[in-house]
């Protein structure tokens, strides 16, 4: 795409952005994920299983998933919310879950069964942040 600095166009631009986004938001469900160690290992953690028994993408039935990374300092998060603050947040990712699906039945085998989630009683799949995008 050629450089362009015209001002209407990349308001044209925005507002075609800002009506998607307000069509998905009104319409859509969307679930929202935290993970508090994809600042450190590079990888969301997908969960599949809880407890022996299908959970999370397997059984969500939300349209997009919205998986937020915290930052180092975000980990403290995991005790209390409710100081949240902007710099607790590293990058988030909106996504299709159909496409999160997709992805996660392509990862590398050592990356399949993983357990993680609260008190490790979840299993998931470890996917690169940067493959979501």
């Amino acid at each position: 795409m050629d450089y362009n600095s015209d001002f209407k166009y990349d308001l044209a631009l925005g507002q075609l952005g800002e009506g998607w986004l307000g069509e998905l938001l009104s319409s859509k469900t969307i679930e929202v994920k935290f993970d508090f160690g994809c600042h450190r290992t590079g990888n969301f953690f997908i969960e599949y299983e809880s407890r022996g028994k299908p959970s999370g993408l397997a059984t969500s039935q939300a349209d997009y998933y919205f998986l937020i990374a915290s930052s180092e300092k975000g980990e403290r998060l995991k005790k209390d919310v409710s100081d949240l603050q902007q710099d607790d947040i590293l990058h988030a990712i909106l996504i299709h879950k159909d496409r999160l699906k997709s992805l996660c039945r392509q990862v590398p085998k050592n990356r399949l069964r993983i357990n993680g989630g609260d008190n490790n009683t979840s299993v998931g799949v470890l996917i690169k942040a940067v493959e979501l995008i």
